[in-house]
């Protein structure tokens, strides 16, 4: 099975080492950043730094003229990643024989919102979480489906692996979180990301709902969740015991268009632009409600518009049947797998993790992550590719 690792540019930038390392491991391929979220990383090998702090959601290359006078643009790097960042990665890693990915983030910009507060998902209590822009408003599609676009197509780059194309939620990993105090279960997480913006509201009453009425009812079905006093809220069943089947499925339908219909252009996009061969992956869970990084999607539906997907595995490799039933001819299923322990992650377990992925029909691994892994770690994933 081919194998992929995460790299961020700042990785590579200023250590002549790394590409041969990443090179190294056994990996054939990089998933390189080329549009990303906020973060601090650490660098536990880098000669001139040990931990970079991106301070916002940004481009690392130096964004193109299709974002003149628009208010939704993308925004630079700062001193974390200037200039053409990814272009100077992507040359150092395809001078050590390694096949260059981009690696897009796109619905997760909290300085985006924080700037432009109306284009945030908002909750049935009117929060706004700036780190969520909401997919269904027209100016935000448009941002997002060109940042695709742009950021997938850069020179030396054969391939585009696009995150958190879909819904986000409440679930951020912000730094310093509290939102963890009450355990909500996965139908108290999609409440609590339904969006009630203006567009939104507009779209539940396509769907025969009132948004007023329907924002009563997801709070007054959130207050048991508040008292600890809920039980059964798992799965889709769960959202429909604490909303009614009739008003989960509306609101279902609603969010499962406009993802759907966003991910259908932003592919369309990308190959729009691209060369021919070029590959386009997205980052999903095969339960259409589920928001984040690995937005829900209907797996027979996703796999006939892109060439592929990048499915989470840190649970188990189960999330895979569901597209593997789906899969045709040459269609990608990558296995994300962790292997940075301190993290959650299990190299050492990574030759038996890649081969139940591959007996689940996984036909890749992606390995996250090659810059933030010790060299303990490192040498785990050396062994396990080297044994295939």
């Amino acid at each position: 099975m081919k194998a992929s690792t995460f790299v961020y540019p700042w990785d590579v930038i200023g250590d002549p080492a790394a590409p041969d390392r990443i090179a190294g491991l056994g990996v054939e391929q990089v998933t390189l950043a080329a549009a990303y979220h906020s973060t601090r990383a650490l660098t536990p090998r880098h000669p001139r730094h040990r931990v970079v702090t991106a301070e916002h959601a940004a481009v690392l290359y130096p964004a193109g003229d299709r974002w003149a006078g628009r208010a939704l643009r993308p925004y630079p790097a700062g001193d974390w990643a200037p200039g053409d960042a990814f272009g100077e990665a992507a040359r150092a890693l395809a001078g050590a024989g390694l096949d260059v990915h981009a690696w897009v983030v796109l619905a997760h910009n909290s300085r985006l919102g924080a700037e432009h507060p109306h284009t945030s998902v908002v909750n049935a209590y009117g929060d706004r979480y700036p780190w969520a822009p909401c997919i269904a408003q027209p100016d935000t599609r448009a941002y997002l489906v060109d940042l695709a676009a742009e950021a997938a197509v850069r020179p030396r780059a054969n391939g585009v692996e696009l995150e958190s194309l879909g819904w986000y939620g409440l679930q951020h990993l912000h730094a310093h979180d509290k939102t963890g105090g009450v355990g909500l279960g996965d139908a108290g997480q999609y409440l609590m990301s339904l969006c009630f913006c203006p567009a939104c509201r507009a779209g539940y009453g396509e769907q025969g709902l009132d948004a007023d009425e329907l924002a009563a009812a997801v709070r007054d079905a959130l207050e048991p969740l508040w008292r600890g006093e809920a039980d059964d809220t798992q799965g889709w069943s769960g959202v429909e015991k604490l909303l009614g089947e009739q008003t989960a499925a509306a609101t279902r339908a609603w969010r499962d268009d406009r993802a759907r219909t966003l991910q259908e252009t932003a592919v369309r996009a990308v190959r729009a632009a691209a060369p021919d061969g070029f590959q386009i992956l997205l980052h999903a869970d095969p339960v259409t409600h589920r928001v984040g990084a690995n937005p829900g999607v209907d797996p027979a539906h996703i796999l006939s518009v892109a060439d592929g997907v990048v499915v989470p595995c840190a649970g188990g490799p189960a999330l895979l049947t569901p597209f593997a039933e789906h899969r045709r001819a040459g269609t990608v299923l990558a296995a994300n797998l962790g292997v940075v322990s301190g993290m959650g992650g299990s190299p050492g377990t990574l030759a038996a993790d890649a081969a139940r992925a591959n007996e689940l029909g996984a036909t890749e691994i992606r390995l996250y992550h090659a810059g933030l892994a010790s060299d303990g770690d490192l040498a785990s994933v050396r062994e396990a590719l080297a044994a295939r």
